[in-house]
């Protein structure tokens, strides 16, 4: 018996929020205006931008879930085309981040006005002193969360996040990130882990905390390896859009033949400009709503 939940994320993608460039990166001079001080890898160019996320969101359509679109506001940065890391969602209701990144704090209010205007419940919100990134969790299973302890996301973030969810039932589990390049740098739990099917993830083994990893394999979840010469490119960053199906960045041949060989079908964009010089991979730029499970 199927049944659809928020607490997954692998099972059949159902409803999903995105925010097209045209709405998030507006324009060639916004975008040149803003990247280095986001730091951005580079500018990104408006133009391929758009048709790399028009590709993006085709491959999500062939799955027939909702897509709900973000609106343009002047008060987030081009960061907000990463909508998932701005809140997490529960079969409670949504959970409201706090950005880890200054520039970044307006967005939790951008979401939280689409939530309310399509009717979907707020459980709650972090606070300030707490910080608190979507990218840094992730759904183990129906009742276990994985959350990171990095630079974006701290110990009161993550201790305002059990208060809300551990009375209803949902166990978190933290993972102690390492320093890697620094505060400046965006590096999440999903930057190093992506689930793709019920027990099998997408992990970059180098970065990953020793004790989370044998959580991992404790719960006999298969790890498909990335190789060093992948990492930078994304090629731990994959969205799942059903069980054992994903879409990835291109450009990573042997973590994609890593895949299809434990038996995944893999669907590949051209993310340089979207997702490369930015930092954030198709997980970071979908908001999964509910899935199929």
């Amino acid at each position: 018996m199927t049944k659809l939940s928020a607490h997954s994320e692998v099972g059949l993608i159902k409803s999903v929020l995105i925010k097209k460039p045209e709405d998030g990166f507006i324009n060639q001079a916004f975008v040149d205006q803003e990247w280095e001080s986001l730091n951005f890898l580079g500018a990104p160019s408006f133009e391929k931008a758009k048709e790399e996320h028009k590709t993006l969101e085709n491959l999500l359509a062939t799955r027939q879930p909702e897509i709900h679109y973000l609106p343009t506001s002047d008060q987030v940065t081009l960061d907000s085309v990463y909508c998932r890391d701005a809140a997490i969602v529960t079969d409670f209701g949504i959970v409201l981040c706090d950005m880890g990144k200054d520039k970044r704090k307006k967005e939790p209010e951008e979401e939280q006005r689409f939530f309310e205007h399509n009717n979907i419940k707020i459980l709650g919100r972090i606070e300030s002193p707490g910080t608190l990134e979507g990218g840094d969790v992730a759904w183990l299973d129906q009742n276990t969360l994985a959350v990171g302890h990095t630079y974006r996301t701290n110990y009161e973030g993550i201790r305002q996040l059990k208060s809300l969810l551990n009375p209803l039932g949902v166990e978190l589990i933290v993972a102690e990130m390492p320093h890697y390049q620094g505060p400046s740098d965006v590096f999440h739990l999903m930057s190093v882990l992506s689930p793709v099917d019920f027990t099998k993830a997408v992990v970059y083994s180098p970065l990953m905390p020793i004790h989370f990893r044998n959580e991992l394999l404790a719960r006999d979840y298969e790890l498909v390896e990335v190789p060093d010469e992948e990492f930078e490119s994304m090629a731990s960053n994959v969205l799942a859009i059903a069980p054992g199906e994903c879409i990835m960045v291109s450009g990573n041949p042997i973590t994609k033949s890593r895949l299809e060989a434990s038996g995944c079908i893999v669907h590949e964009y051209e993310g340089e400009e979207i997702s490369v010089k930015g930092g954030g991979g198709p997980t970071c730029l979908t908001r999964p709503i509910l899935r199929e499970i």
